[in-house]
Parts: C-alpha cells; structure tokens; sequence
C-alpha cells in the first residue's frame, strides 16, 4: 500500500474532493443485494437508502448518515465481474470519456445523467481495469472519509506503472510521485512491486503498483479500495464469520496494518487501520 489517508492531507489541508482527478466514489455492482448489504452492514455498521432511479436497482450506503459507497445490481444476462469501482471526478465528463479514448482506454457505459446525482461514465484503461468518472454536484460524493467503515485509499495493481501513470495522468494533470528504488518497495500483499504516487496539488489522492509478472495470479489488472477500520484483526474475524475470504493476511505496513479480503461474492478489497 502506497498511503491511506484521513479526512486531512499531508500538510493538514482538507483534501478537495471535488477538483478533478480527486476520487469521489466508491460503487460496487452484485448479483445479491440484500445477501450484499447484509455482509457490509455487518462488517461496518453501514445503513442504506435508495440511489438515483437511473442506475437501475441501486442504493448508497450511509455511515453516521453520510454517504459512503453504492451497491447496484448487475444485469442478470451479463457476466461481468463483481468488483470495487472507484470515481474519478471530473468538470466535464463528455470530454474525458472521449479523452480515455483517444488515449487508448474504452468507455462501456456513459456518459449518462443520474439525476441529481450528477452525469458520469464507466470505462477501463488500456490495461484493461475498470474505473469510473463523475461529473459531481458539489453536495454529492463520498464525504465521511477518514473514520472506520469509509474508503480511505484506491491503488492500482497493474503489470507495469510508466505507461498506466501517462494515461491517468493526461486524463487528470497527475503528478507522478515514484519511489526511490527501482524495486519501489512492497504492495499489501508482501510482494516487491513498482510504486507510483498519483497527487493533485502535492497531495496523495491513489496509487499505482506493477507487480509484473505476479499479475497473472490477480485476474489481470484491477483497482483495489482500502476501508479504514479500528483493528485490522478483528475485522479479519468479522469478514470470515460474515462468508467472506482472506486473500492476503494483516501485515504491517509504512502506513498501517493492512489486509486484503473478498466479500461472499468474491469483490476483493482492503482494510487498513484507522489513522484516528
């Protein structure tokens, strides 16, 4: 894991959640919502209320009564994998949806109006994971962060970091943060990897890991969503009795005790301890 933010950045700023490139949303898609719901209400204490009408069979999560996350339901004569998505936002998402494909990437739904919600769009980059772009109101958007059962951290696990970080990075105007060894140090799960740093105004907003030829073992390349909690252990026990799987266990990290699981359906995510 590269960084896990809190409500605050480094420098004690408030990240700005809304400025583009920024993440702003997490949504999963299932074939079960309620079996989903169950799981995650379990896990982290999240309440749930109906979404935009437009996406279909939709709710957002809600934690202390702000919104966390999105659950939807897959169409059920689609297989399409069931995993985490994050939302990058963006000030015109028509133009960056024809951007990521003019830079090599794909746009599969979109870009479409949500109502109140906003407009927004769903495509994979050029090594193939799935991420989101939302044009967001101001009002909208992941704005618990930073306290136990949000996401704190989205981090790219991919072959190869330079050509991904130029695509994300022509999209968003990221700044690329690299570290110092070639090795780039060692992801959640213990491997060496390749580590980029993606910010806006010198601020951490995701990461980037190329794990090489450890990849193939992942299913190709995914975006990966960190969700804060109190201890790392326990709910390691929580996400087992509740039918989930470890995938990776708890290790300590350079910013925090980490663990990669899967939900019952097989979403893959990961929780790191709460930095308050």
């Amino acid at each position: 894991m590269t960084q896990a933010p809190g409500p605050t950045g480094r420098d004690g700023r408030t990240p700005a959640r809304h400025t583009p490139g920024a993440p702003c949303w997490v949504s999963l898609m299932v074939h079960d919502m309620t079996a989903t719901q169950a799981f995650y209400g379990e896990l982290f204490g999240w309440e749930f209320e109906p979404g935009p009408p437009q996406l279909g069979p939709y709710v957002r999560a809600l934690l202390g009564g702000r919104h966390v996350a999105g659950i939807g339901r897959l169409p059920a004569d689609r297989q399409l994998p069931v995993a985490w998505t994050p939302y990058l936002v963006s000030d015109d998402v028509d133009l960056t949806a024809e951007t990521v494909r003019l830079c090599g990437g794909t746009v599969g739904v979109g870009p479409l109006d949500a109502g109140a919600a906003g407009r927004l769009a769903l495509g994979c980059d050029p090594s193939g994971a799935v991420f989101g772009v939302w044009q967001v109101p101001a009002e909208r958007g992941t704005n618990a962060g930073g306290v136990p059962g949000t996401p704190v951290w989205n981090e790219l696990r991919t072959f190869e970091t330079a050509n991904v970080a130029k695509f994300y990075g022509t999209l968003f105007g990221y700044e690329e943060r690299r570290a110092e060894s070639e090795s780039g140090g060692t992801g959640a799960d213990g491997e060496a990897v390749d580590q980029v740093t993606l910010c806006l105004d010198g601020r951490p907003v995701a990461g980037i890991l190329g794990v090489g030829p450890a990849l193939r073992h992942d299913g190709g390349s995914h975006w990966t969503t960190y969700f804060a909690v109190d201890d790392v252990d326990a709910a390691l026990e929580r996400v087992i009795g509740l039918g989930g799987r470890v995938l990776a266990p708890a290790r300590e990290t350079a910013h925090g005790r980490a663990a990669t699981v899967a939900d019952p359906e097989g979403a893959r995510f990961a929780l790191v301890r709460s930095g308050r």
